[in-house]
């Protein structure tokens, strides 16, 4: 990591841009920045490394927590309350990938997520696994 750089300032975004805003901010600098259309600016590969590096932590949910708690930009508020509607990543190892379930108590947090009490029912039975905020997404009803 760059030790003195900061990533958001690199991007030119505000710490609290979504991921879309952070996708945008990549593409247009890299468009700007690449060495294929800088080849006689020797800075262009040094600045394109740094915005590859800040792209590469502030699109990753786990990465960017790490980078933000100790710079105090990010809240740490969980994301999902108790009662709420979330569907396990396609991304998450479990079993329960691509299902819907409900936030069945308030989540516990460790350094860097909160954990959450996912229930899922069906008609004979239903069961509570535990997932990490990365492993669900909210939703939209």
């Amino acid at each position: 990591m760059l030790a003195e750089q900061d990533y958001y300032k690199i991007l030119g975004i505000a710490p609290s841009a979504n991921t879309k805003q952070i996708n945008e901010a990549y593409r247009k600098l890299a468009f700007q920045y690449h060495p294929d259309r800088n080849q006689m600016n020797p800075d262009a590969n040094k600045k394109m490394r740094e915005i590859n590096e800040a792209y590469t932590t502030l699109s990753d949910d786990t990465k960017r927590k790490e980078y933000d708690i100790p710079l105090g930009y990010h809240a740490i508020v969980p994301k999902f309350k108790t009662g709420s509607k979330v569907i396990i990543n396609s991304h998450s190892s479990s079993p329960y990938r691509d299902r819907t379930g409900i936030v069945d108590q308030e989540p516990v947090k460790d350094t860097f997520r909160f954990w959450y009490m996912v229930k899922f029912e069906s008609k004979t039975f239903s069961t509570i696994n535990r997932f990490a905020e990365e492993e669900l997404s909210k939703i939209v009803e």
